[in-house]
């Protein structure tokens, strides 16, 4: 008779929000995998409503205190399609701005905080903080430095206000922009020592082959704006996306699960989708640092995510000193006026974690009659479950613990952001 074997992870540590997983083998057989997010749906959807669409950018921040331009900058940017205006000049430049201080924030959080540690082989960064010491700190500076940009620029590190649909409440002066300068030069050199000591970690080995989904660009590193693209050759405008992908509930989780609608195969978003896709398109700092470490064209090893993670929060530091260096002089205005239509709005940027997509639909009035946002982890999840159906395949001569423990990296990998991930597309409420 075959032994049957459980796995589980009541609660996930050191991941934002509320998930658990769920692991069961047959003799020499996986037979069951499971991320299981129970933290509660949100129902930021049925929220917008009824609101006005200038609204949007406001509400849908408070979906996430980590990645909140995301949600201001994809909503701000679905608004103004359906308003038939284009952001560009330097309020674009003020918008790129504002995301890489989003990108060296959260990454730093999740590189030096939850995922390091792992690597280093302490239970958690209080623990690592004993050893070493330099490192832990320069960390919380580095995410300091990406606060202050938010700061700056949104009003506020949590939740940011200044942000809005055409732009900005108010835009900095160049004086205020260049006093980044000091912070971002130390923060650039100090990625790049960091970078250097990831790419010698030993990493355990995986490698899957990954259908990589992320923004591209012709001409920069996305961010803020781009086209559908894969590693299977997809090439699509961001409205496309409904027609591409298929999100469906799963009895286990609270989270929507995307697939292909072509194939029905998962899909892998966020940092390794991002140098994969646009490996031409770093920046010189990142794109010699991504040489020496032996990257290759595109790293398919989701342990090494950490890695690229920081190459990315280089490229971050660089672009961030360009556009602090190139801001002469503030607009003459810090937004496009907007007015209300009716119609139906698409946007797309690179959150830290992926590609969060927003597509609303608005009356004359300009209220909002339908809202979808999908985040990242939610796209990520059934590979996020991939990965753990081979690990564990691979790994089924380790105890328990040590197994347990293999997982939880491995979760942590995706860098998941539970609290996004949790919503549904409809709420009824059927009173008796």
């Amino acid at each position: 008779m075959s032994e049957t074997r459980t796995i589980e992870v009541d609660y996930l540590a050191r991941v934002e929000g509320e998930g658990a997983m769920y692991v069961r083998t047959e003799g020499d057989r996986v037979e069951e995998v499971k991320l299981s997010i129970f933290e509660a749906p949100r129902f930021f959807e049925g929220f917008l409503r009824g609101r006005d669409f200038r609204e949007a950018p406001d509400i849908t921040a408070r979906i996430c205190g980590i990645c909140p331009i995301a949600y201001q900058m994809g909503a701000s940017l679905a608004m103004e399609d359906i308003c038939g205006i284009t952001v560009d000049g330097v309020l674009q430049d003020l918008r790129r701005l504002a995301y890489c201080g989003e990108w060296i924030e959260s990454h730093a959080l999740h590189v030096f905080m939850l995922h390091l540690p792992d690597f280093l082989g302490y239970p958690d960064a209080v623990t690592a903080a004993k050893d070493h010491p330099d490192m832990v700190r320069n960390g919380l500076r580095i995410k300091k430095i990406g606060n202050s940009i938010l700061r700056l620029l949104g009003g506020r590190e949590i939740h940011p206000v200044n942000l809005r649909v055409g732009g900005f409440y108010r835009a900095p002066t160049p004086a205020e922009v260049a006093g980044l300068r000091e912070e971002l030069t130390w923060g650039l050199e100090a990625s790049c020592e960091v970078a250097e000591f990831l790419a010698t970690l030993d990493y355990p080995n995986l490698e899957r082959d990954y259908e990589f989904v992320s923004l591209v660009h012709p001409d920069e590193y996305p961010i803020t704006h781009g086209r559908l693209g894969s590693a299977s050759g997809l090439d699509a405008a961001i409205r496309d996306y409904d027609d591409i992908f298929t999100e469906e509930h799963v009895a286990h989780s609270n989270a929507l699960h995307s697939h292909r609608s072509d194939s029905g195969e998962p899909v892998f978003m966020g940092p390794l989708a991002r140098f994969a896709l646009n490996r031409e398109r770093l920046t010189p700092r990142a794109a010699e640092l991504a040489e020496r470490a032996g990257l290759g064209a595109a790293c398919r090893n989701p342990f090494r995510s950490i890695l690229v993670r920081m190459i990315e929060i280089v490229l971050a530091f660089e672009e961030a000193l360009r556009l602090v260096d190139g801001y002469r002089a503030a607009p003459a205005e810090p937004a496009l006026p907007v007015t209300p239509r009716a119609g139906t709005g698409f946007g797309a940027t690179e959150a830290p974690r992926g590609i969060c997509y927003h597509r609303y639909t608005t009356d004359d009035a300009g209220l909002i009659t339908d809202a979808k946002i999908v985040p990242p982890t939610s796209v990520n999840q059934p590979t996020i479950e991939a990965d753990l159906r081979e690990l564990v395949q691979t790994h089924l001569d380790l105890p328990d613990d040590e197994l347990r423990h293999h997982c939880e990296v491995a979760i942590r990998n995706y860098d998941p952001c539970i609290s996004c991930a949790t919503h549904f597309l409809d709420l009824t409420v059927d009173r008796q």
